[in-house]
């Protein structure tokens, strides 16, 4: 969790649900970008970005050692030849 590594995983999580719950509360509305409540909206993503960093911070005892998931790195498999 003290790695630059585990913040940047961290904070890409965190953005990538931002943008999401972003966009699902405000198409849940359909009233229209300009007519959209977008206090609630922003919000909203926000608490659900710190509960994304949070989620991170809390599967460090858990997951890869220096890493914000709960579950370790898929190794590829290798292709037939």
């Amino acid at each position: 969790m003290l790695t630059l590594t585990f913040w940047q995983c961290a904070l890409e999580r965190a953005m990538k649900t931002f943008c999401q719950t972003l966009v699902a509360v405000l198409g849940a509305g359909s009233v229209g970008l300009l007519n959209a409540d977008w206090t609630t909206s922003l919000s909203t993503a926000g608490m659900a970005a710190l509960l994304s960093v949070l989620t991170s911070v809390g599967s460090v005892p858990v997951g890869k050692p220096g890493s914000p998931s709960l579950v370790g790195a898929i190794q590829p498999q290798p292709t037939p030849k």
